[in-house]
């Protein structure tokens, strides 16, 4: 079982991943959308989608409670706070960033989903802007957030953007889908 770096938002920058860089061009090469938090890509229909850049701080894999295989492992290792790619760079990315930050560090929950630190504002707010940074214009971003700690409403004013559509999901309608297309959605 590999735990390296269960802190999902580290505020350390001296990792080898989080430096910014130019990523390979043959990684690039054909992905025009960028998942910059995939954890174990749980929600994609494919996983492997040739078109999408997987990416996630965490490479790990654990077994949960239930015995279940929880495999977090990312085409490229990174920091979704500074990011190793140029500016307008993919047509889509897709920000579902840790929502959580009362877990314990070995919880299922944490383990699946991520902890927020205490910096989690300024560290969703640093990840928004470098997923805009890097869409090219007139690019969407899908941004998920469960809003079982944080509300929505708070989370909209941390990043500092007004999305252009919403969806509630899941059993109690806490997960909501918005989606941003940049040029077009307005700073709060």
């Amino acid at each position: 079982m590999n735990t390296t770096n269960t802190n999902f938002l580290s505020t350390k920058h001296d990792n080898p991943y989080c430096r910014v860089a130019e990523v390979m061009p043959s990684l690039l090469s054909g992905k025009s959308i960028l998942d910059a938090c995939c954890g174990s890509r749980m929600f994609w229909f494919d996983k492997s989608n040739p078109a999408v850049l997987f990416a996630d701080i965490r490479n790990e894999n654990h077994i949960l409670c239930d015995g279940r295989e929880l495999n977090i492992e990312p085409d490229l290792q990174m920091d979704f706070r500074n990011m190793p790619f140029s500016d307008n760079t993919f047509k889509m990315v897709v920000f579902d960033p840790p929502h959580l930050k009362s877990l314990g560090k070995e919880s299922w929950m944490g383990k699946k989903y991520g902890i927020l630190n205490e910096t989690w504002k300024q560290d969703i707010k640093q990840g928004f802007d470098e997923c805009m940074r890097v869409l090219e214009p007139f690019g969407t971003l899908i941004f998920k957030w469960n809003e079982d700690q944080i509300k929505v409403s708070e989370i909209l004013s941390v990043v500092g953007y007004v999305p252009l559509i919403g969806h509630k999901s899941g059993k109690s309608a806490k997960t909501h889908w918005m989606s941003f297309m940049k040029g077009v959605c307005n700073e709060a």
